[in-house]
């Protein structure tokens, strides 16, 4: 009998998921798994964990719906904890699996573990394949390799528009064969190191993980309250969950996908009718895809100070409690604190919000941008290593803005997009 491991990482869903499909289609049975690969649980150099409390709970939510949804089709989640390396091979020997299907990383470290679990495999005679799932436009379907995938977005998006097409999503499996797999049994937030943290009730989006709640938040935005209309006029908000389409920590997870978000739209579009509202959230899925093809292009470029560009930055001496002060809301600018403590609360910040701290980290504090970058990895729910490091990259004038170095001015921010001052009210009360 042939039987397959798939490796589930952040692609923790069964529609429009090609590792499962092709599995399914290759072999006799398949076991599911996602290893807690102990690095996540470490502290980075810039002394910030690499996971913190909130987006643990929030993979555990998901680990807990993907096992759901997959004891529903008859097969069930394997957990493991450890190294990648170490744990899968120990799985193929105990399953006498020839193969482990996997979503292709694209940036430095992921790679690297994807590489030694590589190796471990071909020991054991053991094939490793990989699939891209993560964007709206597959990677050979780009009408440039990605060493000539141009380094300004607008010149990307518009030839990416007229040559190339989104692929179809894939279709949920209909039934699993799999080996008896134990029950689920996941780590607590405290034994993976961490602290428990409760979201503030102020926030703009109680997020849970999971597919389910993924195409929950779907169906609500788009078919329930129609918000999908008028999100290019309200996706500057601040206050609220439906300013903006808030898919953003389940799509980093891979609960949910772009291409079943463009179906869906699609659908939505038929139904009830295309707007420059309806194509600004395509518009921006193409900014997510963009940035994993410059991490797939230009790669440890994107976590190095002098960025894509290697320019040399001005930046101060590192100064700790500076640092802190900006992390803990205490700057003594308000627009920049209540977007601070909102994220040390939440775990969230909208995207008008992120501009402005890093413009203020970058700009007026001339802090190493790789801390803010840093921070972020550890506080956003919704942290996905090439939006996050090519967002902040951009910011500092070391990426992809073809301006070089947007300043924001944080008074003229604030006035725009707070003129009431509710979004400041709301958190900078105690």
């Amino acid at each position: 009998m042939k039987t397959t491991i798939v490796w589930f990482k952040t692609d923790l869903r069964l529609h429009d998921n090609e590792t499962i499909i092709k599995a399914l289609a290759q072999s006799d049975a398949i076991v599911p798994i996602y290893c807690y690969d102990e690095s996540h649980f470490t502290t980075t150099d810039f002394a910030f964990q690499k996971t913190g409390a909130f987006r643990a709970q929030f993979l555990n939510e998901a680990l807990l719906d993907l096992d759901k949804n997959l004891r529903a089709l008859g097969s069930g989640l394997l957990i493991l904890k450890g190294k990648p390396e170490i744990e899968i091979p120990k799985v193929v020997l105990q399953f006498k699996a020839t193969k482990v299907v996997a979503k292709r990383e694209v940036s430095y470290e992921e790679k690297q573990t994807e590489f030694l679990v590589q190796e471990a495999l071909f020991k054991l005679k053991c094939e490793l394949q990989t699939y891209s799932t993560s964007t709206l436009y597959h990677a050979e379907d780009l009408p440039f390799t990605i060493k000539d995938i141009p380094d300004v977005f607008t010149t990307f998006r518009k030839k990416i528009e007229k040559d190339a097409q989104i692929r179809i999503p894939f279709d949920k499996p209909s039934q699993i064969n799999s080996p008896q797999i134990d029950p689920i049994n996941l780590p607590s937030i405290e034994a993976l190191n961490l602290k428990r943290k409760y979201i503030d009730k102020r926030a703009a989006i109680a997020f849970k993980g999971g597919e389910s709640e993924a195409i929950k938040r779907l169906n609500h935005y788009f078919f329930d309250t129609k918000g999908i209309a008028t999100y290019k006029e309200t996706r500057n908000g601040l206050v609220g969950a439906d300013y903006s389409s808030k898919f953003s920590a389940w799509l980093a997870m891979g609960c949910i996908s772009p291409r079943f978000i463009n179906q869906e739209l699609k659908r939505f579009e038929q139904q009830i009718g295309a707007n420059e509202s309806t194509y600004w959230l395509v518009f921006e899925l193409l900014w997510r895809d963009y940035f994993r093809f410059m991490m797939k292009k230009y790669n440890t470029k994107l976590f190095q100070l002098s960025g894509i560009q290697n320019k040399e930055l001005p930046v101060n001496a590192h100064d700790a409690a500076l640092l802190q002060k900006w992390i803990d809301g205490r700057t003594g600018v308000d627009f920049v604190d209540a977007n601070m403590i909102e994220l040390k609360r939440s775990g969230f910040m909208s995207n008008r919000g992120r501009q402005n701290v890093a413009s203020y980290l970058c700009n007026d504090l001339k802090l190493d941008w790789r801390y803010g970058a840093a921070y972020f990895e550890q506080q956003l729910i919704d942290y996905d290593v090439c939006s996050n490091w090519g967002n902040w990259t951009y910011l500092a004038g070391v990426g992809n803005d073809p301006r070089g170095n947007r300043y924001f001015n944080i008074e003229k921010q604030a006035t725009d997009y707070d003129k009431d001052r509710s979004f400041r009210n709301l958190w900078l009360k105690s």
